[in-house]
């Protein structure tokens, strides 16, 4: 609990009827809901055969209502929603539905490849049906290589028919002992390295 010493009751001042009377309208939210009942009922009906005007194509028609009216009972764009919905549609409005798909199967690989491949490879990169990945040797490179269609067909059961057409195999990172821009064709190359 605290270290600080209770706190003594404090006598309780004596207020008017009025000042008791404005209190309890501040604490009490009917005033609230009388006064938005009696703006709502103010308000004139629309005419018969006169439409309401939607500002945008994704919300109902009850949500373009005047400024300051009150949803009703039934449901409204409005009225809170699920996160999960409001991410579904972010994302299908977005377009980011293979990418995150992808991505996903990306953060599974060792799940979808196995363990001991999964060790020796790395998915870098998606696009336009292209999934590259990076090995760690030159022989896991080879093996990866004659493993594609395999992992095509895989990814594809996981991802949608048609999502990773071609699986680039990369090799190692090499050092390169290129420098500077140019560089000859037929040029001796770096000579003795690993001395």
């Amino acid at each position: 609990m605290s270290d600080e010493p209770p706190v003594e009751p404090v006598e309780p001042v004596e207020t008017t009827p009025e000042e008791e009377e404005e209190s309890e309208k501040r604490a009490d939210g009917l005033d609230l809901a009388r006064s938005l009942t009696r703006a709502t009922a103010r308000m004139p009906a629309p005419k018969a055969g006169q439409k309401r005007r939607r500002t945008s194509p994704g919300l109902s028609p009850r949500s373009t209502t005047r400024r300051g009216a009150v949803s009703g009972a039934r449901p409204d764009d409005r009225d809170p929603q699920l996160i999960d919905s409001v991410v579904s549609r972010m994302v299908n409005d977005h377009g980011w539905d293979t990418s995150l798909r992808v991505h996903g199967v990306m953060a599974r690989w060792s799940d979808i490849v196995g363990e001991e491949i999964a060790d020796h490879t790395t998915p870098e990169s998606y696009a336009d049906g292209k999934l590259s990945v990076r090995t760690d040797s030159t022989a896991w490179a080879t093996q990866l290589k004659l493993l594609a269609p395999t992992l095509v067909k895989r990814l594809n059961q996981e991802l949608g028919h048609g999502t990773v057409i071609l699986i680039e195999v990369l090799g190692p990172h090499l050092p390169s002992w290129k420098k500077g821009p140019r560089g000859l064709r037929d040029g001796r190359g770096p000579r003795d390295t690993y001395g």
